[in-house]
């Protein structure tokens, strides 16, 4: 289905989701990380559930960037191509903005994520390689989140103001623009000038209130830094003085533009994506009011062959209505574990042909995979590495990591050197891997395969996260501190185990007593020697867990609460 089909066009109802990165598959590299997936998922349940919307995003020809590490830790960046013509269909569509006072031209590729019923969501990619634009202006959606604070802005420019240029041009008439955090928020200043121009109004009061009733805003981080600010001096020099510079900073800040105060302003509707997170949101907002609808994962793309295989058997109606996981209660327990062991096997025999390691089947395995930066604390199972070699020579264990640090990240950087040299000083005594190339597939291997799902966070840091909810379509039990989605999902001893108390405050050595204490006393013994009660756990962290964190529920929730207000 083209997006300006007659079938699109006549359709009553139209979401336009911007986001600047969507993981549409583990061989189109235009996502980081749990953002993109997120994204991904989301528009995956929406043509499940016949949600008719248009998503746009850059192109990100280069990716986000190829990982390599060396024997000693050093990750290192280079680009990773992707060719768009082998999964996406070229538009005929071009339009320009100005970026720099000069005219930057911009086309537009269509890759559809198609459901099993045959409905379609279109991704538009946003593409500046074009032979009229200069070399600069070339680059500028070739990579994601390359470049400087300047090509983030052009990149931003791109997604929210040129967005709504191609949408235009492609006679889109959606009645929400959802912006998936603040990179997408000049969408809303770009539709002000539509409106104002429509209107011949100079006083844009009226045009707020329009806009606002069509936006939808969903910000990701409780991390100050993590929303996007910019000088106005760069935003003068980069968009000019005709974006009304003074209704930004009345918008956006009067000190510097921040993409998230923007987004806040000129939206209808405002969610952080767990129940902490939108409490910790209204505290860095004061005055707005701030919902929370806790994110997902698509139960399909994130369940393993072998646990599709028993739901397919026994829950026949799981992917068109992944609340119907519920009822794993009722699984025959032989059958969860012959899932979970085929899901394992296929884990350990890549990580032992990849590694050339000797990972062993019945060994008890930990993982940990994820973005490597400071507040997700990846190091925290080796602070006491004699302790660990305690708790290994009593009941073994094995420990397999994966994840990558911002090109900027030094620190993340300087964890995966970390975690590398830990898994040297532990030879012999624990067989612990870090996996490099962390992508989509690697993740979805590991969520599956392991035994116990580690998560450590720095409270309340934890925006959400996803990937225990991913872990718990597979039936593995997740060991976490109390953040995020696991405030909402954790039952001590029935979905899995908690890391600390729900209080904010941060107790190192209390969380790394209790992580050993828990693995050494409780959650290991179980694992070998009451398997029945390990299998209970398994099924439900599947039934009270899968059945609820998934983008079904999730996208109903935005449907009901956000779309149709």
């Amino acid at each position: 289905m083209n997006v300006n089909s007659e079938e699109w066009v006549e359709n009553p109802t139209r979401i336009a989701y911007f986001s600047m990165e969507i993981a549409l598959k583990s061989e189109i590299p235009t996502y980081s990380g749990g953002l993109g997936i997120l994204a991904g998922d989301t528009l995956r349940a929406f043509a499940d559930l016949n949600i008719p919307a248009t998503a746009f995003t850059l192109l990100d020809e280069q990716g986000y960037f190829k990982q390599t590490i060396d024997e000693d830790g050093n990750q290192t960046e280079n680009p990773d191509p992707w060719d768009p013509r082998k999964y996406c269909k070229k538009l005929d569509v071009k339009i320009s903005l100005k970026l720099y006072d000069r005219t930057v031209n911009i086309t537009a590729w269509q890759y559809d994520i198609t459901s099993e019923k045959g409905f379609t969501i279109p991704v538009i990619l946003l593409d500046s390689n074009l032979p009229e634009n200069n070399e600069y202006d070339k680059r500028l959606t070739s990579q994601l989140y390359g470049g400087d604070s300047e090509y983030r802005l052009c990149q931003e420019a791109i997604l929210g103001i040129g967005g709504i240029k191609v949408l235009r041009a492609l006679h889109l008439q959606p009645t929400i623009y959802h912006m998936n955090e603040g990179h997408a928020a000049l969408l809303a200043m770009e539709l002000l000038e539509i409106y104002q121009k429509i209107r011949d109004d100079d006083t844009f009061e009226d045009e707020l209130e329009h806009v606002k009733r069509k936006c939808v805003f969903t910000s990701h981080t409780p991390v100050a830094a993590g929303h996007d600010r910019f000088s106005y001096d760069l935003v003068k020099k980069v968009l000019g003085t005709g974006k009304h510079l003074e209704l930004l900073e009345r918008l956006g800040g009067k000190d510097e533009l921040n993409m998230t105060l923007l987004g806040l302003n000129l939206s209808k509707y405002v969610n952080g994506v767990a129940k902490k997170h939108g409490e910790v949101s209204r505290e860095m907002f004061p005055g707005y009011e701030i919902h929370a609808i806790t994110n997902g994962v698509h139960s399909k793309t994130w369940t393993s062959d072998s646990f599709q295989n028993l739901f397919n058997e026994y829950i026949s109606t799981w992917k068109g209505d992944p609340f119907m996981l519920r009822t794993a209660l009722t699984l025959p327990n032989d059958k969860v574990w012959e899932a979970h062991v085929q899901a394992k096997k296929d884990l350990i025999d890549y990580v032992n042909l990849m590694s050339k390691t000797k990972f062993e089947y019945d060994t008890f395995t930990i993982g940990f995979a994820r973005r490597m930066t400071q507040y997700k604390q990846p190091t925290l199972l080796f602070k006491d590495l004699e302790r660990l070699k305690k708790i290994s020579e009593k009941t073994r264990i094995q420990v397999i990591l994966s994840g990558k640090a911002h090109p900027h990240d030094f620190a993340g950087k300087d964890f995966i050197r970390e975690l590398v040299e830990d898994t040297k000083k532990l030879t012999g005594s624990v067989n612990c891997i870090f996996i490099s190339g962390y992508s989509m597939d690697i993740a979805k291997k590991i969520t599956s395969g392991v035994d116990l799902w580690l998560n450590t966070p720095l409270k309340p840091q934890e925006a959400s996260g996803t990937s225990g909810m991913k872990a718990a379509h597979n039936g593995v039990p997740n060991f976490s501190v109390l953040d995020g989605w696991w405030l909402e999902g954790h039952a001590e001893g029935i979905t899995g185990w908690s890391i600390g108390d729900k209080t904010n405050d941060n107790d190192e050595q209390k969380d790394l007593n209790e992580l050993y204490d828990k693995l050494e006393n409780k959650i290991i013994p179980m694992y070998y020697n009451d398997k029945n009660s390990w299998i209970n756990i398994m099924k439900n962290g599947i039934a009270y867990n899968a059945a609820y964190f998934n983008t079904h529920r999730m996208a109903q929730q935005y449907a009901l609460n956000a779309y149709l207000l």
